[in-house]
């Protein structure tokens, strides 16, 4: 498969934002590859396509599939696994939020929880003591608010989005 200028340049940004959020970059462009694609793709055409090894195919299709980002198709007469990922921006959003907040929100609100139920909180100063449920307590009402979110339809959270712009916009004065 031969990528085109603007493909090419859009999977390469996608690499390096994934690499900004700690995602490792080959599996973002794999990520960026499948979604720009019109049809599933074989592994071996993943590797070539974007010049990496096969082993690093394998073990990043493995971590997207383990978020649930991608999904194994099969074609008539092939015996490969293709793959493919959904072309809907706002489900691989909800995807997205939904994996941070099990690999990184649920441990944190655990690790908070542990911290203030801890007979050795009393150790703590009082400004940390506080510091450590306002954390928690602002941790609980982001997780609250994105559940909320997400469960709203895409037209809905767009609505709410473009009212929270004028919302900051009508509080700024402007």
């Amino acid at each position: 498969m031969k990528l085109t200028p603007v493909s090419e340049r859009f999977i390469l940004h996608w690499g390096e934002m994934g690499a900004r959020w700690g995602v490792n970059r080959t599996v973002a462009q794999i990520h960026a590859l499948l979604y720009l694609s019109e049809r599933p793709l074989p592994a071996d055409e993943i590797a070539e396509t974007l010049s990496v090894a096969r082993s690093n195919v394998s073990t990043s299709l493995k971590e997207l599939l383990s978020w649930r980002l991608v999904k194994v198709s099969h074609q008539m007469g092939d015996r490969r696994d293709h793959f493919e990922t959904s072309k809907d921006v706002w489900e691989l959003f909800k995807l997205i939020v939904e994996g941070r907040k099990q690999r990184e929100v649920e441990p944190t609100l655990a690790v908070l929880g542990e911290c203030l139920a801890s007979p050795d909180l009393e150790q703590e100063s009082p400004g940390t003591r506080q510091r450590i449920r306002e954390t928690r307590e602002f941790v609980q009402v982001l997780t609250t608010w994105a559940e909320e979110m997400l469960r709203q339809d895409p037209e809905t959270l767009m609505k709410v989005l473009k009212l929270g712009a004028r919302i900051r916009n009508l509080v700024r004065g402007e």
